[in-house]
């Protein structure tokens, strides 16, 4: 027998089918974001083939926790596989690093570094993360004096240098805070992630294959954390630990210590070149007297902070490190800094925006630390070495910032499949003690190691065919490794 609630509801049904009683509206369905190509900026390069190049914008919340709110625009560049359709295994959305690092134009620069099988099989995708380029670029202005030259010394000694030290911490937070406006904390890694799977939404696909180095290994770490079953293949370069940013920070400004000392050695080996000392120390003790003598007297603009940030920039790439002896050589000769200065400038409109994103992204990623411990910590590396290198303790500025974040970003999860990690065994910059707890949380998953190396950025970079052809079958045909990877790395550099 048909229940009274039954027979009530076929012929509501019936009623509703002449027209008698409305229909309930059908509940929309969520649009997906449009995103269409046409022709890129005049700035970016030009692949072999331009007609495969193309850009778009996607438009995305600025909160994603409330998507009604203001929208912002991210910018996305699309290369197009060069293989047949067959050969073709999705998209591979790529990110060069920072945060700040603009990935917009290194779609076609790393692209043409992939290994033909790569290129053939993905299309390479690239994009600004938000408030970087030209997705809503940050602006923090003048930074607490950052981009003044020349800069007051960045590594503080007593009491009255580290108390305006701290000073120029809180007026930098309190220029981001201002520049950003109502946009600070919402420029965060967790918010960018959504935006990656937004641009994997807009093309149509239901994995995200990715090539993240540096920055760009946390940023896909913290994909896979939040969208584990949307990973495709994941290769992690030069990876950034687990760690808070500001413990990050520390244990990268020890790790140049010791490249530091490296480069002293590999300095004074080859004293007829260089002449600066036939021993580390001598090297050092040459090094020391170009850095007191511009602390004490700067040459058009160019200081302590400037040497520092120069030193900094030439350890982590040894290809650098010719150009930084010679240049010391040629200050101590000349008295003049032409040979640090870095290629292009380090307060243009990029190099600004870079420096207001970083910070930005680090104190919205993860707890701040106290202005007592900042000056604890400098007093620790001190202890090691009383002229270290502080020029990436970005996240000091996060002591004075505006607002915490709700937590610390979450990396890595067991869900998502084996993701293949890569790292130099003696990389300053990331050290490789990051990749090994990385690893921890994502099951599964694979080192490459590349042996006697001593530089940042590895697969599809230092030309290493071990690494190379390793990272491109896991990437083209899933493949693998059985065990971690050990590849046999060049040594220290040769002086040409």
């Amino acid at each position: 027998m048909t229940s009274p609630l039954r027979r009530t509801a076929v012929l509501c049904a019936l009623l509703t089918t002449v027209g008698l009683i409305p229909a309930a509206p059908a509940r929309a369905a969520t649009p997906t974001p449009l995103l269409r190509f046409g022709a890129c900026p005049a700035s970016l390069p030009q692949p072999p083939a331009p007609e495969h190049l193309a850009c778009g914008r996607l438009r995305v919340p600025l909160d994603r926790d409330h998507p009604r709110g203001p929208h912002i625009e991210v910018a996305v560049s699309r290369i197009r596989a060069s293989g047949s359709p067959g050969e073709r295994r999705g998209i591979l959305l790529v990110n060069p690093g920072g945060p700040g690092g603009s990935g917009l134009a290194y779609a076609v620069t790393k692209r043409a570094k992939l290994p033909r099988s790569v290129q053939r099989a993905y299309d390479v995708i690239g994009f600004d993360p938000r408030g970087v380029g030209r997705s809503a670029p940050v602006n923090c202005g003048r930074m607490g004096g950052l981009f003044t030259s020349p800069g007051t010394d960045p590594v503080p000694v007593g009491g009255p240098a580290e108390r305006n030290y701290l000073a120029s911490l809180r007026e930098m937070a309190g220029d981001c805070a201002t520049g950003a406006g109502a946009a600070l904390p919402h420029l965060s890694t967790e918010q960018t992630v959504r935006d990656m799977d937004a641009i994997r939404a807009a093309l149509g696909e239901r994995r995200t294959s990715f090539l993240g180095v540096s920055y760009g290994s946390y940023l896909g770490a913290a994909y896979a954390a939040r969208f584990p079953h949307r990973v495709g293949r994941m290769v992690l370069d030069s990876v950034v630990g687990p760690w808070d940013w500001y413990d990050f920070d520390v244990i990268q400004s020890r790790a140049l210590l010791r490249q530091r000392d490296t480069f002293f050695t590999w300095t004074a080996a080859h004293a007829d070149h260089f002449r600066l000392g036939g021993s580390a120390t001598a090297v050092r003790r040459a090094y020391l007297r170009v850095r007191n003598g511009l602390t004490r007297h700067p040459v058009d603009g160019f200081g302590p902070a400037e040497f520092d940030r120069a030193v900094y920039r030439a350890l982590g790439r040894t290809e650098r490190w010719t150009g930084l002896a010679e240049g010391l050589r040629h200050h101590l000769d000349t008295g003049r800094p032409d040979g640090l200065r870095p290629a292009t400038p380090s307060d243009g409109p990029d190099a600004r925006n870079y420096e207001a994103a970083n910070r930005v992204v680090k104190c919205a990623d993860s707890p701040a630390p106290t202005p007592r411990r900042i000056l604890a910590d400098i007093h620790r590396v001190r202890r090691l070495d009383p002229q270290p290198v502080l020029t990436g303790m970005e996240a000091s500025t996060c002591a004075y910032w505006r607002h915490e974040p709700a937590r610390r970003t979450p990396l890595g999860s067991p869900d998502a499949p084996p993701v293949l990690l890569v790292a130099s065994a003696h990389d300053p910059v990331t050290p490789i003690e990051g990749a090994r707890r990385l690893r921890r949380l994502l099951p599964g998953s694979r080192l490459i190691t590349l042996g006697d190396d001593y530089t940042h950025g590895v697969f599809a970079s230092r030309g290493n065919a071990c690494v190379d052809d390793t990272a491109a079958a896991y990437l083209v045909n899933g493949t693998t490794p059985e065990a971690d990877v050990n590849c046999h790395g060049p040594g220290l550099p040769d002086v040409p």
